[in-house]
C-alpha cells in the first residue's frame, strides 16, 4: 500500500451518507439493539464501540492510518506525546527492572524516568547517543531500551539495526521516539524497534491546533496497553482532535518534503556562514552523520540545531531578539519558523551556553535565510 493510498482512501471505503470528509463522531456512548450485540461488543471492547474511552470510530480510522504509515499492526492515539511515552514505557517496566535510554532524549521522557527511579525502584542508565554505548550499558536486568533518532537538541543519528539486532536476540524492549522523522522519512519498525511513539501535536498534525500522541506497533502490544495502562489512566484523545489529525495526514507527506526542501537550503547557508561554529542537520550531506541518517531516512524534517561563534549568553539573547521571521517558541512542527536557544532553559551547560534549536516552516526559504543573516550581522 502507498502513501497515497493510506493517507487519502484507506478506511474510508463505506463513508456514512457518501460525504467526502469522514464524519466526526461526537458521542460518549454507543447504543444497542440486542442483549447479545451488547455482550459480544463488551468481551472485544478494543475493537467495538462501546464507551469513547475505549474506541471511537473517527479515532480508530486516524489510528488505522498511523499503523499503515509506521508499517505497524496496530496504533492508539492518547491526548498528547508524554500520554504516547509514558504508557508505552510503564507497560514494559516493573520494579527494580533496568532500563537504558539516549541522554539526548525528550527532556520529559527523561523525567518520567527519574520519577520511576525514584518511586518504584527501577534503575535508569543515561547514556550518550552511540550505538556502541548504548549496547554497552545494557545488563541482564535490562528490559527496555529507549531511543530517539535523530535526538532532541543536538540532532545525533543512532545506528538503530546495530541495537535491535542485539535487544531482540535478548528478549530487550524498544521503545523509539520518531517525531523529528515522521514516518513519512522513517519507519522504526523496519530497523527492529518494538513500539513507536509521536508527539502528534508536531507534524502529523502539523498545524498547531492540536495535542495528541501516537503509540504503534503490533497487536498484543498495543492490545496489552489499551487494557492496563490507556483504559485504566484514560489520556482519551476527543473525536474533534482525531479529525484535525485526519485533516493534517492529508497533507503530511507534502508537509514533509516542503520542511525538508526548506531545511537543507538553511543549513546549507548556516555551514558557509562565519558567525557559525556548527550546523547540526543529519540530513544535509555536509553532516558528518548524513551516512548513517540516510540509510535509515529517506528525507528530514525542519529541525536542526547550530552553534553560535560565542560564549557569549547576551550575544545569544541580541541574536534571537533580533531574527523578526522566526518566532521565540519551545514546540515545533507545524508551518511556523521558531526559535529556542538552550540557554533559555536554565541550568545549562557552559558548553551549550552558544547551541540555539530552530524549526524551518513551509514558508520562502530566501526570506529565512534573510532574517538568519540580518540577524548574525547584528552579533
Amino acid at each position: 500500500m502507498n502513501i497515497d493510498d493510506i493517507l487519502f482512501s484507506y478506511g474510508e471505503e463505506d463513508v456514512p451518507f457518501k460525504a467526502l470528509s469522514f464524519p466526526i463522531f461526537e458521542t460518549t456512548n454507543f447504543y444497542f439493539d440486542s442483549f447479545t450485540e451488547m455482550t459480544k461488543a463488551l468481551k472485544n471492547g478494543d475493537y467495538e464501540y462501546v464507551y469513547n474511552r475505549g474506541s471511537n470510530p473517527t479515532t480508530r480510522l486516524v489510528e488505522r492510518k498511523l499503523a499503515a504509515l509506521e508499517k505497524c499492526e496496530d496504533a492508539r492515539l492518547v491526548a498528547s506525546g508524554m500520554s504516547a511515552i509514558t504508557l508505552s514505557i510503564l507497560h514494559f517496566l516493573r520494579s527494580e527492572d533496568h532500563v537504558v535510554c539516549v541522554d539526548e532524549a525528550y527532556s520529559w521522557a527523561k523525567r518520567f524516568f527519574n520519577y520511576l527511579s525514584r518511586k518504584f525502584d527501577i534503575k535508569v542508565s543515561f547514556v550518550p547517543p552511540d550505538s556502541d554505548r548504548v549496547l554497552k550499558a545494557i545488563t541482564k536486568k535490562t528490559k527496555l531500551v529507549y531511543l530517539e533518532s535523530p535526538t532532541s537538541m543536538r540532532m545525533k543519528v543512532l545506528d538503530v539495526k546495530k541495537i535491535t539486532e542485539v535487544t531482540r536476540e535478548l528478549g530487550i524492549k524498544t521503545i523509539f521516539d520518531n517525531t523529528w522523522a515522521s514516518p513519512v522519512f522513517q519507519n522504526p519498525r523496519l530497523l527492529g524497534v518494538d513500539v513507536v511513539v509521536h508527539s502528534a501535536t508536531k507534524y502529523i498534525s502539523g498545524h498547531g491546533d492540536v495535542m495528541a500522541g501516537v503509540i504503534a506497533g503490533d497487536k498484543e502490544d498495543m492490545m496489552e496497553i489499551f487494557q492496563d495502562e490507556f483504559k485504566s489512566i484514560g489520556t482519551v484523545l476527543s473525536p474533534m482532535e482525531a479529525w484535525l489529525i485526519l485533516r493534517g495526514l492529508r497533507t503530511l507527506e507534502i508537509r514533509m518534503k516542503k520542511h525538508y526542501e526548506n531545511a537543507l537550503a538553511v543549513s546549507g547557508f548556516l555551514f558557509d556562514h562565519p558567525k557559525v561554529l556548527e550546523v547540526n542537520y543529519p540530513m544535509n550531506p555536509r553532516s558528518p552523520q548524513y551516512e548513517l541518517a540516510s540509510s535509515q531516512m529517506s528525507g528530514g524534517s525542519g529541525l536542526m540545531s547550530f552553534r553560535l561563534n560565542t560564549k557569549s549568553v547576551e550575544k545569544v539573547k541580541e541574536f534571537v531578539e533580533n531574527l523578526k521571521v522566526f518566532r521565540m517558541a519551545v514546540s515545533w512542527g507545524s508551518h511556523e519558523n521558531l526559535v529556542v536557544p538552550r540557554v533559555a532553559y536554565g541550568d545549562c551547560p557552559e558548553e551549550d551556553v552558544n547551541l540555539i534549536r530552530i524549526h524551518v516552516g513551509i514558508g520562502n526559504p530566501e526570506k529565512l535565510i534573510e532574517d538568519l543573516d540580518q540577524a548574525l550581522k547584528k552579533i
